[in-house]
């Protein structure tokens, strides 16, 4: 999507830091992936400072920890029209990614699905939680290389919610 405009180093930088809330959102998903896989947590340590933060606003305000960041995020830069597009738009991407992770979450736990199900005996859960989290992490790498390289991140419909969502 070049016709909005170059990118600067600056905004490519700035537009890849989003995708750190779905990815805290989906650890726990991988879980199981990450016991198998080692290898896993490597790719994950970037994320360790902004876990810590996650997890100390969560334990300040009671587990509404993602909740306020996800309107701070919104408010302060989705709905910011003095920024560039290019970054408002990959928040909102990564939003709406850390959404469908949270709305899932929610989902399995009003079935009844715990995590300590998951890799104990139950097959078919912790496929489906390493799924989650696998599509979750190529979501994340794919947006944030296209974010390095300037461009926009076409999922098709995460981009068309996120592109209605963000104004000009």
């Amino acid at each position: 999507m070049a016709w909005r405009g170059s990118t600067s180093v600056q905004d490519r930088f700035f537009a890849c830091l989003p995708y750190a809330f779905p990815m805290i959102e989906s650890m726990a998903f991988g879980t199981v992936l990450m016991l198998q896989f080692p290898v896993l947590r490597l790719i994950l340590i970037p994320l360790t400072p902004f876990a810590m933060i996650y997890s100390i606003l969560n334990t300040l305000l009671g587990g509404f920890g993602g909740f306020v960041i996800f309107f701070a995020l919104y408010l302060l830069i989705v709905r910011n029209d003095s920024l560039s597009h290019f970054l408002r738009f990959n928040t909102m991407q990564a939003l709406i990614t850390g959404i469908a992770v949270s709305l899932i979450g929610a989902l399995l736990q009003l079935l009844g699905v715990s995590q300590n199900l998951v890799g104990a005996s139950f097959l078919p859960l912790t496929i489906i939680f390493s799924t989650i989290f696998l599509a979750v992490l190529g979501i994340v790498i794919y947006s944030i290389i296209q974010c390095i390289r300037g461009r926009y991140a076409e999922i098709p419909v995460l981009s068309e919610a996120a592109y209605s969502q963000t104004r000009y």
